[in-house]
């Protein structure tokens, strides 16, 4: 049996039962209908995951499906339609050499299109929910094609229906409206600005709004390099918790809080892990917080999975100890706890 290191990030993972790659959509449906009831793991780029040294018991579908249906209006923008296994990078590139704004500042996220809207994912300001129209999924438990709109997703921090329900709905394609432009909207994250060199609120090219970008998460260990052991990592490891505003307050001022519109107070994760003992380069076996950012756990060459997870059970246990925080994590993990 494959080992499934050969197709993640943190090149751990045990063997699966058995492997599927699909190319199409009928492909995935049918892989999934010859499961049955089984267990199966959707993959894409392998980014996201934690897979226990004991493998798999189930199908692994890795999709590769990245075809692509666009409708451009040479006003308003463009309407995509792209497959789930398209890699997400090389979407957001295409779209800005094609004249296209909006995805600048979710340039470097590793992974695929079919996983964005899963995890929301974001950086920088922005999320992915602010330009999906639709996304198109199979239903595993009423074994039906299934689209939701974008209100229908409830898309949240890191969150969505899909992620709520796991397993249950295959997201076959996503369609994007994006807008033509050569500017940025307003870049609101103050890192992102000084790096660019211009103030809060004010725009940047879109060409240098996404090379600034790739250099903050180079810095930061979280652009996947073959040749660097300290960007063998699943990305940020843990999500920002959100907390109460009493809890917040009971926080030291130093630590970096940005209010929400319901009341809710988002806080650094990597500043409560460096705050509560842990640091760049911790170990554990052959796991390793990246020298470049506490919130990427990484392999520093033979690292199980099993190392992993303590390493960020440590983080966790850390914070939770000095805070009375919980971390979250943001990577999926399969047949292993933290």
């Amino acid at each position: 049996m494959t080992e499934l290191s050969k197709y993640t990030s943190l090149r751990v993972g045990g063997p699966a039962t058995k492997i599927v790659q699909v190319s199409t959509e009928a492909q995935i449906i049918a892989a999934i209908e010859e499961a049955g009831d089984t267990p199966i793991l959707i993959m894409g780029g392998g980014t996201n995951v934690l897979i226990a040294d004991k493998g798999f018991e189930g199908t692994v579908i890795r999709i590769s499906n990245n075809s692509v249906q666009a409708e451009v209006d040479a006003c308003s923008g463009a309407t995509l339609t792209i497959g789930a296994g398209e890699d997400w990078d090389t979407f957001v590139q295409t779209t800005i050499a094609s004249g296209f704004a909006g995805l600048e500042t979710l340039s470097g996220i590793p992974g695929t299109v079919g996983a964005s809207p899963i995890q929301n994912i974001g950086a920088y300001g922005h999320e992915v929910s602010e330009f999906i129209t639709r996304v198109r999924t199979y239903d595993r438990q009423e074994k039906a094609l299934k689209t939701f709109t974008n209100s229908e997703c409830q898309f949240s921090y890191r969150n969505s229906l899909f992620k709520s329900h796991p397993g249950r709905y295959v997201v076959l394609d996503v369609q994007f409206q994006i807008r033509r432009g050569e500017y940025s909207d307003p870049i609101t994250y103050l890192e992102l600005a000084k790096k660019l060199g211009v103030q809060p609120g004010d725009k940047a090219t879109v060409v240098a709004t996404r090379a600034a970008v790739l250099e903050l998460r180079a810095s930061k260990g979280m652009l996947l390099s073959p040749d660097d052991h300290d960007s063998w990592s699943a990305g940020s490891f843990f999500t920002n918790p959100i907390v109460s505003q009493q809890a917040a307050d009971g926080l030291p001022d130093a630590a970096p809080k940005w209010p929400l519109n319901d009341g809710r107070v988002k806080i650094s994760a990597a500043w409560l892990i460096e705050n509560a003992g842990m640091h760049k380069g911790d170990e554990v076996g052959g796991a390793r917080i990246s020298s470049k950012h506490v919130l990427a756990l990484t392999n520093s060459g033979d690292a199980t999975a099993s190392d992993i997870a303590e390493l960020a059970k440590r983080a966790r246990d850390h914070v939770k100890e000095t805070f009375g925080i919980t971390l979250e994590a943001e990577v999926n993990l399969i047949g292993i706890e933290i």
